[in-house]
């Protein structure tokens, strides 16, 4: 068995299969000993964007410790729920795992406080949303190979980074886009995705809050998941130290609503038994899915955590620094293109004479975008305090 046959054996018929991919923008030849999916999640692995994330804020600004989460470790966590779940319900592992990989590429510094910042930077000018960038970085902004710009992947790949898109995005995107408008689901993949990304950023907030100090065990006792896990732990462990404790309850906790999803998912596979992914994304709804009562619980979890981690005094005085940072620097840049790198001054002057005022903006947010937390500090240091001696 050669080809896509062979990396589509042992694959349900409702899977995202290499055989009746969409394929690339670009045609390729095939890649050999690696299937198509492979080589998207190899080819993101290799870019830019996904090194930058290991300097860009998950919840906390990277510099404030060493053990917090930051874009790419949380992207990888996203990948390792996901892929054991592919596995389990026979979808393609490498397709979700290059989804997980890639979902954050286009996520500006300092968060999503960050990127509030540069939407309302650019609400003139089309506005921005890391979404949208995600799939704008692998499309057109990643410059490594001779024959295209961007990373060329599969259909199947840019449409699980497409999360969500306005209806006015969506017209403008083409293929990538048309489900917005025909109001159709993505591949189970890209669900499977969404929801492993939900599932990490729960529980590692938890961990990250903990150890932040912004929350306490007692008050999360107040949540359901955590308590059930937690006075399970403890009544089977009762000598256990503090740390092991907590862990031990995360990971609990973690395994509860993933083993929630495969089960909730396997039941609506079942009742709906969609023959191909086409099947698929003709459904009503979403088939991968928690079970109503997980669900509950892990939204509880999540507004616990808006309230008493992400709205924390300290976590909010945190990004107003670097907030203020981004907006000085997009209005700086976008008044001199000058103070830019040759590069991106070069490409802002292409764009707007392409595009206008839109386009020089536009060029801006991309680089702006681009920065990690500390060479967007950095960036900012060179451009409001030029050493002694300069001039800017």
């Amino acid at each position: 068995m050669t080809g896509a046959l062979a990396h589509d054996a042992h694959l349900a018929p409702c899977a995202a299969l290499e055989a009746t991919s969409r394929g690339r923008r670009h045609p390729e030849a095939p890649a050999g000993y690696r299937g198509e999916f492979q080589r998207d999640r190899d080819r993101i692995v290799h870019c830019n964007a996904f090194r930058r994330l290991v300097y860009k804020t998950q919840v906390f600004v990277n510099h404030e410790g060493d053990l917090f989460r930051t874009r790419l470790t949380h992207s990888l966590e996203v990948a390792q729920i996901a892929r054991t779940v592919a596995r389990t319900l026979a979808l393609s592992e490498p397709l979700t795992e290059a989804i997980c990989l890639a979902h954050d590429l286009g996520h500006t510094p300092f968060g999503h406080a960050g990127q509030d910042a540069l939407n309302e930077c650019m609400r003139d000018y089309g506005g921005f949303e890391h979404n949208l960038q995600s799939l704008r970085v692998v499309d057109e902004l990643e410059e490594r190979y001779a024959a295209f710009q961007g990373l060329n992947l599969t259909f199947e790949t840019r449409e699980g980074i497409l999360k969500h898109c306005s209806l006015a995005n969506a017209r403008r995107l083409g293929d990538v886009g048309r489900r917005f408008i025909e109001r159709r689901q993505p591949g189970l993949e890209a669900q499977l995705a969404n929801l492993a990304d939900a599932i990490a950023y729960n529980n590692h907030d938890v961990d990250d809050g903990l150890r932040a100090g912004l929350i306490s065990v007692e008050e999360l006792n107040e949540v359901t998941i955590f308590r059930r896990h937690h006075d399970a732990v403890r009544a089977l462990f009762p000598s256990i130290g503090p740390r092991r404790l907590v862990h031990e309850t995360i990971r609990r906790m973690i395994n509860d609503v993933v083993t929630d999803l495969i089960e909730e998912t396997r039941r609506r596979l079942e009742a709906a038994m969609p023959a191909s992914i086409d099947e698929v994304r003709a459904q009503d709804g979403p088939l991968v899915a928690f079970s109503a009562t997980s669900a509950e619980e892990h939204y509880e979890l999540k507004r616990f955590l808006r309230r008493r981690v992400y709205e924390h005094e300290r976590v909010t005085g945190m990004r107003e620094g670097a907030v203020r940072t981004l907006r000085e620097l997009f209005h700086a840049f976008l008044a001199d293109l000058a103070l830019m790198p040759a590069e991106h001054r070069d490409n802002a002057l292409r764009l707007e004479a392409e595009l206008g005022a839109a386009g020089r903006a536009r060029a801006v947010a991309d680089y702006v975008a681009g920065m990690t937390d500390r060479y967007a500090f950095l960036e900012h240091e060179r451009v409001f305090r030029p050493a002694p001696g300069t001039s800017c």
